[in-house]
């Protein structure tokens, strides 16, 4: 046995595999990473496999550049504002018969359907995105791309580019994406 390896100044060295009970992969990550990084014995640490995050973005560059060379030049980026939900209203409004359609270019209030369209164009497109929401009262912006939307959880789990973290949120924490 080599000699250098047994002296460690106090450091020890594990390989381990931990199994986490998540929804998804990046909310697993998450919960590895808190947990990992609020230990302070803890010095360093590698994660060697399980990271879907990696092939998912580099799938999604791959079919982003493929759909680049296949269509022209898009419309410029607007931002939009995610529609509040009001307690107590329908979710779909009827159109009063005697009002003339008007097209949706024209319409300036987007509806759920339409918001939750372009968060789906957002992650097919592997779309950077900034995020502006209030999170425990705090207002939060942060550039991002959106990684998985849970329609039925109302949440929203994105990979800041600058922090290299995973967060989720509630739609309802969600002012702006721009």
């Amino acid at each position: 046995m080599d000699k250098k390896l047994q002296h460690t100044d106090g450091n020890y060295l594990f390989n381990v595999d931990i199994l986490i009970n998540a929804r998804t992969n990046p909310l697993a990550l998450q919960y590895l990473l808190e947990m990992l990084n609020s230990n302070e014995k803890i010095t360093d640490f590698n994660i060697n496999s399980g990271l879907e995050l990696g092939k998912t973005i580099d799938n999604l560059l791959r079919s982003a550049k493929l759909a680049l060379k296949q269509e022209p030049a898009t419309a410029a980026h607007v931002p939009f504002k995610l529609p509040v939900k009001q307690p107590g209203k329908q979710a779909e409004n009827p159109e009063p018969k005697n009002v003339p359609a008007v097209t949706p270019a024209a319409t300036t209030a987007a509806t759920p359907a339409d918001a939750y369209g372009k968060i789906r164009l957002y992650i097919q497109n592997n779309q950077l995105v900034r995020l502006r929401a209030n999170r425990h009262g705090k207002q939060v912006s942060m550039p991002c791309r959106i990684l998985n939307f849970d329609e039925a959880a109302n949440s929203l789990s994105v990979y800041h580019v600058d922090e290299k973290q995973v967060y989720t949120f509630k739609l309802n924490e969600i002012d702006e994406f721009s």
